[in-house]
Formats: structure tokens, sequence, C-alpha cells
């Protein structure tokens, strides 16, 4: 019976892992650096930028956080079958 991989042999730090931490950081940084939307030009059907540029941002960190979660999955399951099967990534 081949013996189970060591655990510290999987990475800890992966590409998709890092992908999706730079996915969650994208909105953050974008709400936070407030001098790139603190306008009221251009207006949207008479809504001022400041306020339409936060609301964009709903869908967008919605699709943002999305693509997190799709690649910590992957990256959990690339896991478990390096875990169970003891096969290479």
């Amino acid at each position: 019976m081949p013996e189970p991989p060591d655990p510290a042999s999987v990475p800890a730090v992966t590409p998709e892992r890092v992908l999706a931490g730079l996915a969650l950081l994208v909105p953050i940084v974008a709400m936070l650096w407030m001098s790139s939307y603190d306008k009221t030009d251009p207006e949207a059907g008479g809504v001022p930028f400041f306020y339409w540029y936060q609301l964009l941002w709903v869908p967008v960190s919605a699709v943002f956080t999305v693509a997190a979660y799709l690649l910590i999955t992957r990256d959990e399951k690339a896991r478990k079958a390096v875990r169970t099967t003891g096969g290479a990534r």
C-alpha cells in the first residue's frame, strides 16, 4: 500500500491562491483610492460620477469574488487529489 504524501510537500502558496487574493484585493483598493472618484463629472443619467462609480463596483466586486471562489475551489480539489492519490499536481 503506497504511503500518503507528506502534507508539507503540498506548497502553501500556489498561483491559484495568489490570483484569488489579488481578485479580492482589486475592489478593496479601487474603493479605498478615493481620489480617483472624488468628483461629480461625468454624470450618468443625472447621477454624479462619485455615486455611479461606487454602484458600478457592486457587480464588478461580485465577479471578482466569484473568480476568487473558483480559483480556491480549483486549488482545494488539486490539494485533495495530491493527498488522496499521492499524485503530482
